[in-house]
């Protein structure tokens, strides 16, 4: 790639939104500009939370911009829910320093969408030259390690064919075989299936009432309840809040019609909310919280909320996040999902290989297993 050059960017208005927006396209909304932008001027993501922005804009011989990739610097692995915390403590035992890294991701999002935004007019070799740019500015600056998350399955197959390591890992989607109601979905299910959910939607919604805002009809007054609730589910998981108060009324500026937010209301008071944004076909489910006690009411309000929204507006899937097997009872299919390293030192990397190599077997015999307590109707799995 000596004829092609590379730029790294220390925050995402180095880059005009147009023309990131030109390579990432519209489909996802957690690659575009405006994700993104309010992460960081939110304070989200920033050098004193371990993240530090380096988004990388690849230039074809003639100078033309080929393509963009978000990336960061990361001092830490906490934030994306692709493990390698052990690979770290196992390296660093061993005398080697594993941070800073290189991470192509979308910060807090174990979202599956294209990590080399490729411009629509950039030479066909692009994608290869920039996971080669990746690699190259790894081992320039001593980096231990490169890594590129929940990326496509396409991204996955260039990586690997360029010698870096491929890793598997499993989340529930709720995939819309052209259902026209909830009922129609429930009928597609076995009938203990469907007396189950039916029975948790009632107990459910004795009691509360859901409603769903987007975009500039969620009021600050909104924002702070969910907010409120998001640190709620955060305290109980033992976690620590990656995200400010400043990043959600950033989103649903930015992003617009794009944010869902869904309530449940006891009378007029909101006693739970769940986040999610809207892409060309997918409904993202992301974060959610509560107060009080609610029977299903998590199911409800990111599951079955979820489904009828997706239905209404006519999409293809629902994301419902990161973990969870009793999804599958509730109609979500388990999916694989990708990610892609690269680890300079041989001997690290052989050793990581391995592992790999044994993990994916067991995910994939894991997947075989999961396929077994689908609640679909043998004739509609």
């Amino acid at each position: 790639m000596s004829d092609w050059s590379v730029k790294l960017h220390e925050g995402i208005h180095a880059i005009p939104a147009k023309i990131w927006d030109g390579c990432a396209g519209a489909d996802n909304p957690f690659i575009s500009h405006a994700f993104l932008s309010a992460l960081e001027d939110s304070k989200s993501v920033c050098p004193d939370a371990g993240w530090m922005p380096r988004h990388i804009a690849l230039h074809a011989p003639d100078g033309t911009l080929a393509g963009l990739c978000p990336a960061y610097f990361k001092m830490h692995s906490w934030g994306e829910y692709v493990f390698d915390q052990r690979w770290a403590q196992a390296f660093e035992a061993a005398g080697g320093h594993y941070y800073p890294k290189l991470l192509s991701a979308v910060p807090f999002s174990p979202v599956t969408g294209p990590r080399l935004l490729i411009h629509p007019d950039a030479p066909a070799e692009t994608s290869v030259i920039m996971t080669d740019a990746i690699r190259q500015i790894c081992e320039s600056l001593e980096f231990s390690s490169a890594h590129i998350t929940f990326c496509t399955v396409e991204e996955s197959n260039i990586t690997t064919g360029r010698d870096w390591l491929p890793r598997l890992g499993v989340q529930y989607h709720w995939h819309n075989n052209g259902y026209k109601s909830f009922d129609d979905f429930l009928a597609a299910l076995s009938s203990r299936k469907r007396k189950t959910i039916k029975r948790e939607r009632r107990d459910t919604t004795a009691d509360l009432t859901f409603h769903v805002l987007r975009g500039t009809d969620i009021t600050e007054a909104d924002w702070a309840d969910f907010y409120r609730f998001y640190e709620n589910t955060i305290d109980r998981k033992w976690s620590s809040a990656y995200l400010t108060p400043e990043f959600f009324t950033l989103l649903s500026q930015r992003l617009g019609e794009r944010v869902v937010l869904m309530q449940a209301r006891s009378g007029t008071r909101t006693v739970a909310a769940a986040l999610n944004l809207m892409g060309t076909d997918t409904l993202y489910g992301r974060n959610w919280g509560c107060e009080g006690e609610w029977p299903f009411l998590h199911f409800e309000l990111c599951y079955y909320q979820a489904i009828d929204f997706a239905i209404a507006h006519g999409l293809k899937r629902v994301e419902a996040g990161a973990q969870g097997e009793h999804k599958i009872q509730r109609g979500y299919q388990p999916v694989l999902t990708h990610s892609a390293h690269w680890l300079c030192n041989s001997s690290f990397r052989n050793s990581v290989s391995t592992f790999l190599e044994h993990e994916r077997a067991a995910i994939k015999e894991r997947i075989a297993e999961l396929n077994t307590l689908s609640p679909y109707r043998s004739d509609e799995s």
